[in-house]
């Protein structure tokens, strides 16, 4: 792929919008005075075990009441605030990255301008920045580099001066993306996109988030159909790219072709110069020193093919691999035969030394699994307990937290849903919150997963919901369990 190169501020003069710092970002308060609230504490289990350290600026929950409206519904058995309460639209990227700053004072969340249909390309959605200290927000940036579920992939880098976020060039239809310093408002473009940041903020990893939605809208980026490149095999010239936020620099790391010939063991794909290969999810382990890269496939018909997921999605077929940034072997950790018996929504240990996701390993329904990086030692983490949604361990290792989709069978059936706190050593499970989910558009590309993210003290988890009509994002504080 050739990524189009542009200069830091790159205007655009289309009449519609110009990328000029002055015209795109909101001086002061931006919405108005903070919201002023107070509650009662939350519910406590008991526990005795003192509470992670709060990040240097992260507010305290005290602090938190006077700028945030509780959320009080079912009785939640931990604290629980509303940080976009005035509106709706909002939500923050996915469970595997922490859209709090790393000082601990601010919340990144896109705004979808519309919420009863997906986006047409061009149409622009919005950068937010949420001052957890103060309640007060601002918009940062306007952007076309969207879809639904992801927004337009929001990662923090190493400090509170580095917010990546992508956008498209509606001249050329190229995907790229934006270095931001939300504190002074100054850009510098990067050549290619960004879907997530390695932990230190010096690498972004990306497919080419216009194929995204082959498989699966709501993740990339819409263009043209007649922008979005077709070919059938592995092919050599694409796969995941990787940008230097040193030099803004966009190189392909990974070809599909490469990632095949190495894996070890390999990912079996049958007839692959007859399918579709695709790339999809991509992830630095939280040292930064590996990467977990989401191979698709299907079979190529001679007119293109669109949202598998909705049109033929058991002709798709699934692969997770493993890399090393500085080179080194390539890994197939879970592939299609695996896959095949139902499974979604891996990622890393806190730790970096195992993955977990959901997967029907023995046939007897979803469960918790882990797997070593080299695919080694697949196994189910906790008998007895349905997997669901988007799990993600603690950093102590003691306990799992996900969500779950309104579909399934640990959701509630009337709309709302459990976070769902597991404790690994003797299987116990408690709902911290129930909430609502469920929302009016019949497009399941706009649906609401919570995608509970951890903040880096491990503390504090981020989620959406959609409470009282409005699509919102939230912060729970699971000081009282852990």
């Amino acid at each position: 792929m050739t990524w189009h190169r542009g200069t830091a501020l790159d205007l655009r003069n289309d009449g519609k919008r110009d990328y000029d710092y002055e015209q795109d970002y909101d001086y002061g308060l931006g919405q108005g005075d903070p919201m002023l609230h107070s509650g009662e504490p939350g519910t406590d289990f008991g526990r005795t075990l003192s509470a992670p350290a709060l990040h240097p600026l992260m507010p305290a929950p005290a602090d938190l009441d006077r700028c945030f409206p509780r959320y009080r519904d079912f009785n939640p058995a931990v604290p629980v605030w509303c940080l976009t309460p005035d509106s709706t639209g909002w939500i923050h990227r996915f469970f595997d990255t922490n859209p709090i700053s790393p000082s601990g004072r601010f919340l990144a969340v896109f705004r979808l301008p519309f919420e009863d249909r997906q986006p047409k390309p061009g149409e622009p959605g919005e950068v937010h920045l949420v001052d957890l200290q103060t309640g007060s927000r601002r918009r940062l940036a306007e952007t076309i580099g969207w879809e639904p579920q992801l927004g337009a992939n929001l990662n923090w880098g190493g400090s509170d001066e580095a917010l990546f976020f992508n956008d498209v060039d509606p001249e050329s239809w190229t995907p790229f993306s934006w270095m931001l310093n939300p504190l002074t408002g100054h850009r510098q473009r990067m050549e290619g996109p960004v879907y997530h940041a390695s932990p230190d903020g010096r690498w972004l990893v990306a497919a080419d988030p216009r194929r995204m939605r082959k498989t699966q809208p709501g993740y990339g980026v819409q263009v043209p159909d007649e922008a979005v490149r077709q070919h059938r095999g592995a092919v050599s010239d694409d796969g995941f790219y990787l940008t230097d936020t040193a030099t803004g620099k966009t190189r392909l790391a990974w070809s599909f072709q490469d990632l095949l010939a190495r894996a070890d063991p390999p990912v079996v794909i049958e007839t692959p110069d007859r399918m579709e290969v695709c790339a999809f999810h991509s992830k630095f382990s939280p040292g930064g020193d590996r990467l977990m890269l989401s191979l698709r496939w299907f079979p190529a018909l001679e007119q293109p093919r669109w949202n598998l997921f909705a049109t033929d999605p058991k002709a798709v077929r699934f692969a997770w691999v493993t890399v090393r940034l500085e080179g080194g072997p390539v890994h197939c950790v879970v592939g299609p035969e695996q896959w095949i018996k139902g499974g979604h929504h891996a990622t890393w240990y806190p730790d970096g030394k195992r993955i977990s996701m959901n997967l029907n390993l023995h046939g007897d329904g979803l469960r918790f699994v882990s797997v070593c990086p080299d695919g080694s030692d697949l196994s189910v983490m906790v008998d007895g307990l349905p997997g669901s949604g988007h799990p993600s361990l603690h950093p102590s290792g003691r306990h799992l937290l996900t969500d779950t989709y309104t579909f399934e069978p640990t959701a509630f059936g009337d709309g709302t849903i459990p976070l769902r706190w597991i404790d690994l050593a003797s299987g116990g499970e408690r709902t911290l919150v129930r909430i609502n989910t469920a929302q009016p558009c019949s497009d399941g590309v706009l649906r609401v997963d919570p995608h509970p993210a951890w903040d880096r003290s491990g503390r504090f988890v981020t989620f959406n919901a959609h409470a009282d009509g409005a699509r919102r994002v939230y912060l729970a504080d699971l000081a009282t369990v852990l």
